[in-house]
C-alpha cells in the first residue's frame, strides 16, 4: 500500500471552549508505522471525549432527570464515606 507524504484521518467533531467545531485530526509521515498511527489517532478520540459525548447526545434527558441522577449519586458517595472507617495507625 502506497501513501502519499502525509496522510490525515478526520473522525468525530468535538466542540472547542469558545463553541467552535473542531474535528480530530492527526499527521502521518512515511516513515511512521500506521498501527502506531491509528493508536495515537484512538488516544487522541478517547482524551477529547468524541464518543462519550456522541452516547450522551444520543437520546434526549429531560433536565429533572439529570438533576435527579446527580441528587443521588452525591448521597451514594456520602453513604460510602460515612461507611469505610478512618485509617488507624498502628
Amino acid at each position: 500500500m502506497i501513501f502519499s507524504s502525509k496522510i490525515r484521518a478526520c473522525f468525530g467533531i468535538s466542540e472547542a471552549k469558545d463553541g467552535e467545531l473542531i474535528m480530530a485530526t492527526i499527521v502521518v509521515d512515511d516513515s511512521e508505522n500506521l498501527e502506531r498511527a491509528i493508536k495515537r489517532f484512538k488516544r487522541m478520540v478517547e482524551k477529547e471525549g468524541i464518543v462519550r459525548e456522541f452516547k450522551k447526545r444520543e437520546y434526549f434527558v429531560k433536565p429533572s432527570t439529570t438533576l435527579h441522577q446527580k441528587k443521588t449519586t452525591l448521597e451514594r458517595k456520602l453513604l460510602n464515606k460515612k461507611r469505610k472507617p478512618e485509617k488507624k495507625d498502628y
